[in-house]
Formats: C-alpha cells, sequence, structure tokens
C-alpha cells in the first residue's frame, strides 16, 4: 500500500513540475480581464406562466437602454494547449413604462396605463475548459466546453402591487474562440459560448479587436451580443441583447 501511494505521489509531482518545464522560465499562464460598457435589449419578451400568463415586453417598460454591463474573466493555462476560464458577467436593467393590456404575471395581474417598474435579473457565472485546437502564423482556433449557473429574475412591481418570478440553473454550453492576429501588436478575437435545444437556446458571441500595449497588458474593444431564452411549462422569456465593449487584460 505505501508503495503505491509513492508512485501516486511521484507522479503528481512530476506533473505539478512538468507544468513550468513545459513553459519555460517566461510563461504567462494566468490572465485577468474587465470588460464593461453599454447594452441595448431590442428584444425580452416574457409570459409567465407560459400557459396561463400574459404575454409582454419588458424592452417597452424600460425602454432600449443603454444600461451598464460589466464581466470580469480569470484565465489559467494549466498546459501549453489546455485553459481554464472562469467568467462572472452580472446584468440588472430596470425601467418604469405601461402596459398595453391587463397583464397576469407569476399570479398577480398588473393594470394598463399605470406606470410600473420592470426588473431583469440574468447573472451568469461559467467555468470553461478549452483546447488550443490549431495555432499557425496568422490564425489560432480553441474549442472547449463550458458550464453555466443562470441566476435569474424578472420582477414588477405597481403600487403596493408586485410578482416575481426567479430561477436558477445550470446550462451547459459549447465554447469556440478564433483569433486573427495582423502584426506584432493587432488582433481580431471571435468568442462564443452557445447551444440550442428543444427548450430553449443561450448564445454570446463577442467580436473584438484588441492591441498588445505590452507583453503582459491587452486592450480590446468591439462588439458583444447576447441572445437566448427558454419556452417551458412554467416559464416563456426570450432576450436579444446588444454590447459596445472595451477590455482591459493583464498575463502574468
Amino acid at each position: 500500500m505505501f508503495r503505491t501511494a509513492g508512485y501516486v505521489a511521484a507522479i503528481v509531482a512530476s506533473l505539478v513540475l512538468s507544468v513550468p518545464a513545459a513553459y519555460g522560465d517566461n510563461s504567462r499562464k494566468f490572465g485577468f480581464e474587465i470588460e464593461a460598457g453599454p447594452v441595448w435589449q431590442s428584444r425580452n419578451d416574457v409570459r409567465i406562466p407560459s400557459d396561463a400568463g400574459t404575454e409582454f415586453s419588458l424592452s417597452d417598460i424600460q425602454g432600449s437602454g443603454p444600461f451598464a454591463a460589466a464581466r470580469v474573466y480569470f484565465d489559467y493555462a494549466f498546459l501549453p494547449k489546455h485553459e481554464l476560464r472562469l467568467l462572472a458577467a452580472p446584468l440588472t436593467l430596470k425601467g418604469t413604462g405601461e402596459l398595453a393590456e391587463p397583464t397576469l404575471f407569476a399570479g398577480e395581474t398588473f393594470s394598463p396605463d399605470q406606470p410600473v417598474e420592470g426588473v431583469y435579473q440574468f447573472n451568469s457565472y461559467r467555468f470553461t475548459y478549452r483546447y488550443r485546437l490549431y495555432e499557425g502564423d496568422r490564425w489560432t482556433w480553441k474549442i472547449g466546453a463550458t458550464g453555466k449557473i443562470r441566476d435569474a429574475k424578472i420582477e414588477l412591481n405597481q403600487g403596493g402591487l408586485s410578482a416575481v418570478d426567479d430561477n436558477v440553473g445550470f446550462v451547459p454550453l459549447l465554447h469556440l474562440d478564433g483569433e486573427y492576429r495582423w502584426n506584432q501588436k493587432w488582433r481580431l478575437n471571435l468568442n462564443m459560448d452557445g447551444l440550442a435545444a428543444p427548450q430553449g437556446r443561450a448564445f454570446d458571441v463577442a467580436l473584438k479587436m484588441k492591441y498588445d500595449l505590452s507583453r503582459n497588458w491587452t486592450l480590446g474593444f468591439g462588439y458583444r451580443t447576447l441572445e437566448g431564452g427558454a419556452d417551458a411549462e412554467d416559464v416563456f422569456a426570450f432576450g436579444w441583447f446588444h454590447y459596445a465593449v472595451a477590455s482591459i487584460s493583464f498575463r502574468f
């Protein structure tokens, strides 16, 4: 038993020690990125419950925007071709408007032609594994899988009347990252998490220009779109959001 434990310890130690050896002394295995910018909504349709509720548009209540949004990434390249990525992307939209008709939502009926506040929350927390499939002089492609924790809430408030529908769930997604390098400073990056199923879909796609300020610091700017929703027995909700984003990242 002790001999087996010794073999296991030796294998683990060799794997740990091989990571810096594989990278060399000047490796940059860790990355941290902050992204922020305004977000607009072109669709935010809700019907809860899906079989008996009244369909309405949160974007008509809140307006199209812009609203503030931000997200944070943390990357760890534990082997030259293998990476782990963590993401925290909170999103909350609030606004006041009017409903076009009497609206049954989450067990309460809200009146038209009176101010109503709409709250939309869609916080996303993700864990991604990705593999560098190809790297050439210009192109680099990575593929992987993402596990997403969705913390969602829709709320209506009108006078003393309030109704909330919230949900926390797990969503599996596919991951794709492609990059084209023009020169030593400039590159174009496409990044996507997404998957579709009969009961719903989720897509988060970004196209960004990136500029390397130095070996460690990188600036980015571009467009991000978030689209998806669910059509299930208890909820119908689909949204489409558009971001103008700027980011700064640090690798070490």
